[in-house]
């Protein structure tokens, strides 16, 4: 009787074990990988039945996402429409108002008062305005007027106008900043969850743009 006989049906081996255990260690290399570059995996893992893993579906919120703004993000917005590349395209070319939500790097904690801090342009979808920082789940009362003011001023007080938010992929200050549109009247909110990320990997351009100003600079 060899080896490979002697081992009854549905009796894990050794040597299968370490084969699961290895592959699960991959996974874990993975996303700590990804993780570590800034680039969270896009949806949830689990494991199936046959051992590959599938995307687990995120839920929306009732409210503003508060924290772990890079994380997967959910496939629906209540009041408004998910988009994908080739709606945010025709979109583009319809004339749409862009808005980039993305926070700007913040100037590093003990550079002396006289040096001149020139964060990184950001490299944004062609015609956008960047009204910078307004995606946290919690606004200063300066910082929501600023995106209110700003949002009133891009589309002439016309509520009716479509907007669409983004930022990067898998990034929830969008999502945020398309729900506070949304409660505050908008009625033609598009969100484009893949943000310049997907943008760029359809081959579209992107140019260098500085934020709106903001009241408190």
């Amino acid at each position: 009787m060899t080896a490979a006989s002697a081992t009854p049906a549905g009796v894990t081996t050794h040597r299968d074990r370490a084969r699961m255990g290895a592959r699960f260690a991959a996974v874990i290399a993975t996303t700590a990988a990804f993780s570590f570059l800034g680039q969270p995996i896009a949806g949830s893992l689990a494991w199936a039945e046959d051992g590959a893993h599938a995307t687990v579906d995120v839920p929306e919120p009732d409210n503003y996402r508060m924290s772990d703004y890079r994380a997967p993000v959910p496939s629906t917005l209540a009041g408004g429409t998910v988009i994908g590349i080739d709606d945010a395209i025709s979109l583009h070319e319809a004339g749409a108002l862009f808005v980039d939500v993305l926070p700007r790097a913040p100037r590093p904690k003990g550079l002396p008062e006289d040096t001149i801090w020139r964060p990184e342009p950001r490299q944004n979808i062609p015609g956008s305005i960047w009204l910078v920082d307004t995606g946290y789940g919690e606004l200063a009362p300066v910082m929501e007027r600023y995106f209110f003011d700003g949002l009133e001023q891009a589309t002439q007080g016309d509520k009716a106008a479509p907007v669409v938010f983004y930022c990067k992929r898998d990034c929830w200050m969008s999502y945020n900043a398309a729900k506070r549109a949304i409660r505050d009247g908008y009625t033609s909110v598009s969100w484009y969850p893949e943000g310049t990320d997907g943008w760029a990997e359809a081959g579209r351009p992107l140019e260098p743009v500085q934020p709106e100003p903001r009241p408190d600079e």
